[in-house]
């Protein structure tokens, strides 16, 4: 179940910066003090890692048919500074495996903004039954109209944490399978003797936290107080995994970096997933 939050029309409004990067040779950028401008906006993420925007003015953006869009030289300078170069334990090895899969000559990768394979994990404080409680929602785009929106699709809330918890082998109740015979009658067990209702569901139940989020908001026992972290996690480059965190700090290794990297295995897009949205 999911539910509007933002509506993003396809033309992106322009974000502006501070222009002020240090260059080196011609599509190459230095991060060397003389690079003042951090990756404010992720939207200026996505222009950097497709080689979209000037290295020397962050205003000049570069489109089809300019000589430097998607220019691989230049993708590659901007690469190189879109990572958390001073906390994350990406190892310089990994990092050049990836940035070279990225820039292949014969099948580069681009980041696409509409495109599935990306998906925003936000922090949110709240107050619930007069308890101050933080949940983490993951939200994904959507088209809407002539454009796009951003809707909650799932969410993870430590309240509801042991809330349904099925029992497991012997101890599991159950309806006898001639139940029927009797009406069904002995329901009397599920809605009115059990102290866990849910043992009386299907073995792959699994409780729609979102519904009862939405549900205890409706009954305004939850109340909304304020954003505390936001992290992006990408899944679009084929055979990689990344996660983009906002970084503030003194310097110029700043702004919306890249934080963690892992080559994909089999299986492992499936368990970071998994992992992503079972965080109860």
């Amino acid at each position: 179940m999911r539910i509007v939050f933002l509506f993003i029309a396809i033309s992106i409004a322009s974000i502006s910066i501070v222009s002020g990067q240090g260059i080196g040779s011609p599509g190459t950028i230095q991060d060397d003090g003389r690079f003042a401008a951090s990756t404010k906006q992720l939207n200026q993420f996505f222009r950097r890692f497709n080689g979209e925007e000037s290295p020397t003015d962050g205003n000049i953006r570069y489109y089809p048919g300019d000589s430097s869009y998607h220019s691989r030289s230049l993708r590659r300078g901007f690469i190189d500074i879109l990572f958390d170069n001073q906390t994350s334990s990406v190892s310089p090895d990994l990092k050049k495996t990836f940035i070279d899969t990225v820039l292949s000559e014969h099948f580069p990768q681009f980041l696409n903004f509409h495109r599935e394979g990306w998906l925003a994990e936000v922090q949110a404080e709240f107050v619930f039954k007069g308890k101050r409680e933080t949940a983490t929602l993951i939200l994904k785009l959507q088209p809407e109209g002539l454009g796009y929106e951003w809707v909650i699709d799932e969410v993870s809330f430590p309240p509801f944490k042991n809330l349904f918890n099925k029992p497991v082998g012997g101890e599991k109740d159950f309806l006898h399978p001639l139940s029927h015979e009797l009406g069904f009658m002995n329901l009397r067990r599920a809605f009115q003797d059990s102290q866990k209702p849910e043992s009386f569901t299907e073995t792959s139940f699994k409780p729609d936290y979102l519904t009862l989020f939405l549900y205890e908001m409706k009954q305004n026992n939850l109340r909304f107080e304020t954003v505390s972290d936001v992290k992006f996690h990408f899944f679009q480059i084929e055979g990689w995994y990344f996660e983009v965190n906002q970084f503030n700090r003194p310097g110029f290794n700043t702004g919306w970096l890249i934080a963690n990297l892992v080559k994909l295995n089999p299986g492992d897009k499936e368990t970071i997933q998994k992992y992503i949205y079972d965080q109860e």
